[in-house]
């Protein structure tokens, strides 16, 4: 089946598994790192994927969780700091097409041109996120928003 022409169509799929990953999950680390192969192997343009979760010691600092691509020295980044530490403390998605207009960026590679970051929120409160870098400009699309928001949402179960 090919799926890779119609983002629609993956999409659909994609999400389908996320949430068959969620229910029949017995871990969450685990289910996790699934998620985050199952994007990467299937979507060319996400060339990181990974999730930060909410330290719940201090709150207000994220430490870095499973994920798949190249290692990353940031594994811990207080709210507020980089565009993940921005997202967690707004509570909010956010994607930078091209991150070298930003001046409040983590560089985790110069490979990476774009970044997506969207919060899982439980119960009012953001429990982590996830982080997808792309090594093109202008990788992302108002679908990859949505999507990744649905994936967010189906994901938030597991907290």
């Amino acid at each position: 089946m090919q799926l890779k022409n119609d983002k629609n169509q993956l999409f659909d799929f994609l999400l389908g598994r996320v949430e068959e990953m969620v229910e029949q999950s017995t871990n969450i680390e685990k289910t996790l790192l699934a998620i985050c192969n199952l994007l990467k192997d299937h979507c060319t343009h996400y060339d990181w994927v990974g999730f930060y979760l909410v330290d719940q010691s201090s709150k207000s600092e994220l430490v870095l969780g499973p994920f798949v691509g190249e290692p990353t020295e940031h594994v811990r980044i207080p709210f507020g700091k980089g565009i993940c530490g921005q997202a967690a403390a707004r509570k909010e998605s956010l994607i930078i097409q091209d991150v070298s207009t930003e001046t409040n960026y983590l560089a985790c590679s110069p490979k990476v041109k774009a970044e997506a970051v969207m919060p899982i929120i439980k119960a009012g409160k953001i429990v982590g996120e996830l982080d997808i870098d792309s090594h093109r400009c202008s990788a992302f699309t108002s679908k990859d928003e949505k999507f990744l928001n649905q994936v967010c949402k189906s994901i938030s179960k597991l907290f």
